[in-house]
C-alpha cells in the first residue's frame, strides 16, 4: 500500500484545518510519541506479568496521532462538557490507553507500572474506576454501539461540538453488534463519530477473516453509508491527514481503516503468531530496539467552551391515576407514566426496539418526540444507544419485549461494570401473553436481570403500582429492570399508595394465618383468588406482593415465615433464579427456613389462551389453592 490517504468518492472531505492555537508538534516528534506508548506498554505488561502489548503496539501510531493533533480534552475535567470522547473498544490494548495517560500527563510512571496488581485503578481492560474513562471495555464489539449513543446525545440532543472516536480491533469486526452500530451510525448521519479500525492481521489464536485486505472492510462499511478512509496506519502524516479528513467530512460518519502490524517495532514478535495476550519475552531487548524509556509529555489541545443544555422540566406534572376496579395493562400504565415522566424531567430519553406500539413507549414519541429514539430490531445496539446515552448524563429507559432482551445480556452485563445508570423495560413477560408461543416468552428475564451486579428488577401487578415504579426506577443508582404484563389486570391499589423499592404490600392478613402466598404481577391477582376461596374453605393465608424482586422485602419474609411457617410462591417465570430465588435468599445465616412450595413454569408453553396458559403451567388460581391445602395437610 502507498503511503498516500485514500478516501471513498462521493464524500465531502476538506483538508486540515488550521488551528488557531500553537503549532503542534511534529511528524517526528509525534513518531517518538509512538515509540514511546509502545516502550510503556511494552513496560507495563512485563511489570504485571500478563497482559496484550503486541495488540497496544500496533495502535501506538494512531493513538499519537490522535493525541498530539486531533482529540480536544481536558485531563483536569473530565466532565467539561466540550470534552471529546475516545472509546477503546479493543479493551484489551489496555497497556495504549494508560501509557497516552501517562503522555498526557493523567497518571505518572509509578501508577503506570501498577497494572494489573490489586487497587489499582490500572486493570487489565478499562473501567471507570480512571474518571477519564467512559464505559468498561473488554468483551469485543461493544465500543462501537456505546460510541454511537455518545455522537447521537451531541448531534440529536445536545447540540454540542464534541467529537466520539473509537478506536477499535480487526477480531471484533466479527461481531454482529458492530455492524449494527455500522447501519445505525449510518441511518443517524453521526458525523462527528469516527471508527478507527487497528486492522493488524492477527487475532488471539492466528489470522482474522480478511486479514489486510483493507477493501474488504471498506466495502461493507460503505454500504452502511459511511465514509471511509484506507491507510498505512504507520505512516504519521498519512494518519493525521485521514483524521483530519474524518473532522471536516460532513453528513456521515467516517471510518480509518488501518493497516498495521502486531507487536510493530520489535522482530521478535512483530507480525508473528502466538504472541497474542502475554508480555514481551525479553523486555528489555525490546526496549532498547524501540528507543529506550521516554518521559516526554504531549499537550492535548482544550476542547472549546461549552454548555451543558438546558432542560425543559415539569416537576409538578402528574403521573397518571387509575380508578380500582378497571382493567388496565401495566405496559399500557408504563406508557402512559413514561409519558409524564418526561415532563416532569427533562433527562429522560426513551429508545424504542421497533415495538413501542406494542410496549407502549411510543406514548412517550407522541409528547416527546425529540427525546425518543428509534433503534429496531437490533437489541444489542438498543442497549449500547442507551449506555452511551447514560455516559452524557440521559436518563434512557430502554425498551422492548422481555423475551429480546436476552439477545443483549452481554451489553447489560458490561454496563454494570461501566457503572451505568440505565433503565430497561421489557414487555410481554411470561406464558400470560397466550397465543404467541414460547418464542415470544420471557422466563428467564428476572433471573438474568436478578444476577447482574446491582440492579433493581421490579414487577407490578396493577397500573397505579406501574406509573409510581416507572418514576422510582429514574432515581436509582445503577441498572434498572421493569418488567410488564401484555394483558388487562384489574387496578387493585389507590393512586395515593406508595410503593418503596424494596417494599412489598400485604394484601392478606390475619394473626391465624396458615400459609402465605407470594406473587408478583399477574400472578399477584390469582394469589388473591386463591386467597378468598381458601378463606371459604376455613384456611386462612396470607398474601404478599412481592413487587421489588431486588431488593427484596426480607423483614417482611422473615416476619412472614416466623408467623405462618409456610409459604406458596407463584410466579410467571421458569423455578431457576426468579421469584423463589429471591424468598429463598432471606434466609439462612440463623434465620429458619419456612417450607416452601415453588409454582413456576416447570414445562415448555405452547400456544393458548392466557388462562389456559396459566393453568397448563399450574400457575393459576386453582393450582395455588392445591398446593396450599397440601402444605398445609402435610403439617
Amino acid at each position: 500500500m502507498n503511503d498516500t490517504v485514500r478516501t471513498s468518492a462521493g464524500t465531502s472531505a476538506g483538508t486540515r484545518p488550521a488551528d488557531p492555537s500553537a503549532p503542534g508538534p511534529s511528524d517526528a516528534e509525534i513518531a517518538e510519541l509512538g515509540q514511546q506508548l509502545r516502550v510503556d506498554a511494552v513496560r507495563a505488561a512485563d511489570a504485571a506479568g500478563s497482559g496484550h502489548p503486541t495488540s497496544s503496539m500496533s495502535a501506538a501510531d494512531l493513538m499519537a496521532v490522535l493525541l498530539a493533533r486531533h482529540l480536544r480534552y481536558d485531563f483536569d475535567r473530565p466532565g467539561h462538557p466540550g470534552n471529546d470522547h475516545l472509546i477503546l473498544s479493543k479493551g484489551h490494548a489496555s497497556p495504549l490507553l494508560y501509557a497516552a495517560y501517562k503522555a498526557a500527563g493523567a497518571i505518572d510512571d509509578e501508577e503506570l507500572l501498577t497494572f494489573r496488581t490489586l487497587g489499582s485503578r490500572l486493570e487489565g481492560h478499562p473501567t471507570p474506576r480512571l474518571p477519564w474513562v467512559d464505559v468498561a471495555t473488554g468483551s469485543l464489539g461493544q465500543g462501537l454501539p456505546i460510541g454511537v449513543g455518545v455522537a447521537l446525545s451531541a448531534k440529536r440532543l445536545e447540540h454540542l461540538p464534541y467529537r466520539t472516536w473509537v478506536l477499535c480491533g480487526d477480531s471484533e469486526l466479527a461481531e454482529g453488534s458492530v455492524w449494527e452500530a455500522f447501519e445505525q451510525a449510518g441511518i443517524e448521519g453521526l458525523d462527528n463519530l469516527t471508527a478507527i479500525l487497528d486492522i493488524n492481521r492477527l487475532g488471539q489464536r492466528g489470522p482474522t477473516r480478511h486479514g489486510w485486505d483493507l477493501g474488504a472492510y471498506a466495502r461493507r462499511i460503505r454500504a452502511f453509508g459511511w465514509h471511509t478512509v484506507e491507510v498505512d496506519g504507520h505512516d504519521i502524516d498519512a494518519v493525521d491527514e485521514a483524521m483530519a479528513t474524518a473532522r471536516t467530512t460532513r453528513g456521515a460518519p467516517t471510518a480509518i481503516i488501518a493497516r498495521t502490524r502486531k507487536g510493530r517495532g520489535v522482530a521478535a514478535v512483530e507480525d508473528r503468531e502466538g504472541m497474542h495476550g502475554k508480555p514481551l519475552p525479553d523486555a528489555e531487548a525490546a526496549i532498547r530496539e524501540l528507543g529506550g524509556v521516554r518521559s516526554s509529555r504531549v499537550h492535548v489541545r482544550r476542547p472549546p467552551d461549552a454548555q451543558e443544555p438546558e432542560l425543559d422540566e415539569r416537576p409538578d406534572a402528574p403521573l397518571p391515576d387509575y380508578p380500582p376496579g378497571e382493567d388496565v395493562a401495566t405496559r399500557t400504565a408504563f406508557g402512559e407514566a413514561l409519558a409524564a415522566l418526561g415532563s416532569r424531567r427533562g433527562d429522560v430519553v426513551v429508545l424504542d426496539g421497533e415495538v413501542g406500539d406494542s410496549t407502549k413507549a411510543e406514548l412517550f414519541s407522541k409528547e416527546h418526540p425529540e427525546r425518543y429514539i428509534e433503534c429496531y430490531i437490533a437489541e444489542q445496539q438498543l442497549i449500547g444507544t442507551a449506555v452511551g446515552l447514560d455516559v452524557r448524563g440521559w436518563t434512557p429507559y430502554a425498551c422492548t419485549f422481555a423475551a429480546f432482551l436476552t439477545r443483549a445480556h452481554d451489553f447489560l452485563r458490561m454496563a454494570a461494570i461501566s457503572r451505568s445508570g440505565i433503565k430497561v423495560v421489557g414487555s410481554h413477560a411470561g406464558v400470560a401473553i397466550g397465543e404467541d408461543g414460547p418464542s415470544q416468552m420471557a422466563l428467564e428475564d428476572l433471573a438474568m436481570m436478578r444476577a447482574i451486579h446491582g440492579t433493581t428488577v421490579l414487577y407490578p401487578c396493577d397500573a397505579n403500582q406501574t406509573a409510581k415504579l416507572v418514576a422510582a426506577l429514574a432515581d436509582r443508582p445503577g441498572i434498572g429492570y421493569l418488567r410488564t404484563t401484555r394483558g388487562d389486570t384489574p387496578v387493585i391499589y389507590g393512586p395515593e399508595e406508595d410503593f418503596p423499592v424494596g417494599g412489598s404490600k400485604t394484601l392478606r392478613s390475619h394473626p391465624d394465618d396458615q400459609v402465605t402466598l407470594i406473587a408478583a404481577g399477574v400472578t399477584l391477582h390469582q394469589a388473591l383468588t386463591a386467597a378468598d376461596r381458601l378463606a371459604d374453605e376455613g384456611i386462612r393465608a396470607r398474601v404478599i406482593d412481592l413487587y421489588s424482586v431486588k431488593p427484596v422485602d426480607t423483614q417482611a419474609l422473615r416476619r412472614a415465615a416466623q408467623e405462618t411457617g409456610r409459604f406458596v410462591t407463584v410466579e410467571d417465570h421458569h423455578p431457576e433464579g426468579g421469584l423463589a430465588d429471591a424468598v429463598l435468599e432471606s434466609f439462612g445465616n440463623g434465620h429458619p427456613m419456612p417450607r416452601l412450595t415453588r409454582l413456576a413454569v416447570h414445562s415448555m408453553p405452547g400456544s393458548a389462551t392466557s388462562a389456559e396458559q396459566l393453568a397448563a403451567a399450574g400457575i393459576d388460581a386453582d393450582s395455588v389453592v392445591a398446593a396450599a391445602r397440601t402444605l398445609i395437610g402435610n403439617g
